[in-house]
């Protein structure tokens, strides 16, 4: 029998993103708080095996942490940011939840500042189609970050 492979950096990294999102999205939904959700993703989510065979990645607990503690600490600016990027008829209460989070988990990277813009908005591009494989979301998440990312990290373009 073979060992599993390990994942590599890259892809632990777009995993925690993928967890950020979820994460978030969870505590919206169930009013828990950000240490009661980060541990129960670290402990019953992050590489979980499941039935049919499919493993979920291993994320980079760091990166998942600072983007979680990133979001809920940077939360009003993150989401004027998101509010400033989306026409004025759709401000970010009345989007999608699933887009809320990943705008709030995008931006708290990009104030952040530690990866680039353009990696961030690749990364959450993905994460988006990962969500919504069939619909324009992607394409309108691209723009949104596109904005998001401009009005935090000028210096960037």
């Amino acid at each position: 029998m073979t060992e599993p492979r390990k994942p590599n950096r890259n892809q632990m990294r777009s995993a925690a993103r993928l967890y950020a999102v979820q994460a978030l999205f969870q505590m919206e939904q169930s009013g828990q708080g950000v240490d009661t959700v980060r541990r129960e993703f670290e402990t019953w989510r992050f590489g979980v095996g499941y039935e049919d065979g499919e493993e979920l990645a291993e994320g980079d607990a760091d990166l998942f942490r600072a983007t979680l503690e990133g979001a809920v600490n940077w939360q009003a600016k993150i989401d004027q940011m998101t509010d400033r990027a989306l026409v004025a008829k759709w401000p970010i209460a009345r989007i999608d939840p699933t887009l809320r989070a990943l705008f709030r988990a995008a931006g708290a990277e990009l104030v952040e500042a530690k990866a680039p813009p353009k990696v961030v908005i690749t990364e959450y591009v993905d994460v988006a189609k990962a969500f919504f494989p069939e619909g324009r979301e992607p394409k309108f998440v691209n723009a949104v970050l596109d904005h998001m990312a401009r009005e935090a990290r000028p210096e960037a373009f």
